[in-house]
């Protein structure tokens, strides 16, 4: 397995460009931030990115814990990549990743070993960097459907490129703001969601009326159920799956729950 390294200080965009150096040097795998991600899946490991406190993200990122390190190892293991890209903020940090999970050593003086300042402008560190500090924002290369769930409560904006070296749908990153660490923790009281519903409901001619609404509001695994009446003309089935997926895209959009499941049952005809 060939080992490559890509090193540069928090926030100055090792995450956004480690997908072109993969495209590169035909890289299959990426070690970022605690998760081992091959060929834009995000096979196992937990992203520092959720974590609360800078400690906790090192740890993380080191895989300090020896569950989740036995998982990862293990994932590597079975995808067995050809070659693989570890990121971190130094190089004693990714040798320390690629001790503990058990990586080929990589030697000091190795062109493999990539600095972010070899392949990124002063003006483009300076951005990712103002993107960080400013406005809370992470890149993590994976799409944004393979976090959704690891994601949940967080607020995810898909990157995609269409020009140059960077087109085709391998090339998708992801930003996530995590609310959490950022802004402080939030909650939503139940009567949101319902106005949610209701204007929903009230947008789509298909929809009659909402006769009731019952949920479970868990961040991680979001599930609703809805009643409702479809007005008289319009196609029952189609029209109760339309209103389901809107439901389920502008929930997602608007909290950043992982929406699990919603259930529509039709009780009548307007």
């Amino acid at each position: 397995m060939d080992v490559y390294t890509l090193v540069g200080k928090s926030g100055t965009g090792k995450s956004f460009h480690a997908m072109n150096l993969c495209k590169k040097y035909n890289i299959e795998a990426i070690i970022d931030d605690g998760l081992f991600i091959y060929k834009s899946t995000v096979v196992e490991g937990v992203s520092a990115k959720r974590v609360e406190t800078k400690i906790g993200a090192v740890k993380t990122a080191l895989f300090s814990n020896d569950e989740i390190r036995y998982k990862v190892v293990s994932a590597i293991k079975e995808k067995n990549p050809a070659s693989i890209l570890v990121l971190g903020t130094s190089d004693g940090m990714v040798d320390k990743i690629i001790d503990r999970l058990g990586l080929p050593a990589l030697p000091a003086d190795s062109l493999r070993r990539i600095r972010i300042e070899d392949i990124t402008t002063p003006e483009e560190r300076a951005m990712a960097r103002v993107q960080r500090d400013n406005l809370g924002k992470h890149v993590i290369p994976a799409p944004s459907m393979q976090l959704k769930r690891s994601f949940a409560g967080y607020f995810m904006d898909p990157l995609r490129f269409f020009r140059g070296k960077d087109q085709g749908a391998g090339s998708e990153r992801t930003v996530v703001r995590p609310t959490y660490s950022y802004m402080g923790e939030y909650f939503l009281d139940e009567k949101v969601i319902d106005d949610i519903v209701t204007c929903v409901a009230s947008q789509m001619p298909e929809i009659g009326r909402v006769i009731y609404i019952v949920q479970d509001n868990s961040p991680e695994a979001y599930e609703l159920n809805v009643s409702v009446k479809i007005r008289r003309g319009f196609p029952i089935w189609e029209s109760a799956q339309k209103f389901q997926e809107r439901l389920n895209n502008i929930i997602e959009e608007m909290t950043a729950f992982n929406v699990a499941r919603v259930d529509v049952e039709v009780r009548g005809v307007n």
